[in-house]
C-alpha cells in the first residue's frame, strides 16, 4: 500500500468511526449496525474486563442497542487520538481512546459518564470499509444522574 492509498484508506477508516458515534447519539441503530459485517461481533466490557454486552450481527447489534437505550435518553460520544495499522489493503485495526455519556430520564435509573477505549477489526468489501469486531474496554465509569 502506497503512501497516498494509506491516507484515503485511514480516512475512510476514521469516517467509519464518525457515523458510528454520529448513529449512536442520535439513535440511528440500524444505520449504526449498517456499519458492520453482517456477522460481526461488537461486545464491550466492564472496567475488570468481565463481558458486559456480546452482540453478534447487524439485526442483534440494532434490536440490543435500541433496547438499552431510552428514546429519551440523550447520548454523546467522543473518540480521541486515533491509532490505524494496515494488515493488508483491505484489512486493517484500529484503536480509539473514547468518552460517553449518557443521560437517562429520571424514571430509568441513572446515566454514566465512561472513558476507554474502541479496539476495532476492519475489513474493506466491494470499496467499503465496515468493522469485522468492534470491543469496547472501560477504564472508568462513573454513574451520573
Amino acid at each position: 500500500m502506497d503512501d497516498l492509498a494509506r491516507l484515503v484508506a485511514t480516512e475512510d477508516v476514521r469516517r467509519v468511526m464518525a457515523r458510528y458515534v454520529h448513529s449512536a447519539d442520535h439513535h440511528r441503530w440500524d444505520d449504526l449496525a449498517a456499519l458492520f459485517l453482517p456477522d460481526a461481533p461488537f461486545i464491550a466490557s466492564t472496567m475488570d474486563g468481565s463481558v458486559q454486552a456480546r452482540m453478534t450481527g447487524r439485526a442483534q447489534i440494532a434490536d440490543q442497542l435500541k433496547a438499552r437505550n431510552h428514546p429519551d435518553s440523550v447520548l454523546v460520544h467522543h473518540l480521541f487520538s486515533s491509532e490505524i495499522d494496515f494488515e493488508s489493503e483491505d484489512s486493517a485495526t484500529g484503536v480509539w481512546a473514547m468518552e460517553d455519556i449518557v443521560t437517562r430520564p429520571a424514571a430509568e435509573g441513572t446515566g454514566m459518564h465512561g472513558y476507554g477505549h474502541y479496539r476495532v477489526r476492519f475489513t474493506r468489501l466491494d470499496g467499503r470499509w465496515l468493522i469485522a469486531e468492534l470491543r469496547i474496554s472501560r477504564l472508568r465509569l462513573d454513574p451520573t444522574r
